[in-house]
């Protein structure tokens, strides 16, 4: 079995330091987007008891008047990628033609869309149990020019 020499014993005992040290600073002022060396707070905090509890979707309007779901099958887009891009298609409304340009490449022979939004739907929760109402609030929408 061989030892370990003074020079290697200090380049591990210095990585280890600075592996410490990033993830002390990262604890104290990191966000999410430095996991692992920052908190992650999905699973480090909670919503409160009697919050409302948010389901997002993307639905479609097409010329016919229907109702048309935009989720992953439909469009090709995940719904996270929605999500975590909500901010900038609440800044640009216009963004959601790429929605509707991805549904009618997946249906070409389905009635074209002329509004595309984002819904949150709000569940209602009371002492941290669903109960059974909810609302919807449109968040953003875009609608094709005639």
């Amino acid at each position: 079995m061989e030892t370990l020499t003074p020079q290697g014993r200090a380049v591990r005992l210095f990585a280890t330091a600075l592996g410490l040290a990033v993830l002390l600073a990262g604890t104290a002022w990191g966000t999410d987007d430095d996991f692992p060396f920052g908190p992650f707070r999905m699973y480090s905090t909670s919503d409160p008891a009697n919050a409302a509890a948010p389901d997002t979707r993307i639905e479609g309007v097409d010329r016919t008047g229907a109702v048309v779901d935009l989720g992953e099958d439909a469009t090709g887009l995940r719904r996270a990628e929605i999500e975590g891009q909500q901010s900038r298609y609440v800044a640009e409304p216009a963004r959601l033609r790429q929605v509707a340009d991805a549904y009618a490449e997946r249906h070409p022979d389905a009635a074209g869309l002329v509004e595309v939004r984002i819904v949150i739907r709000w569940y209602g929760i009371e002492a941290g149990r669903p109960t059974g109402r909810w609302a919807d609030e449109t968040v953003v929408a875009w609608r094709a020019e005639p």
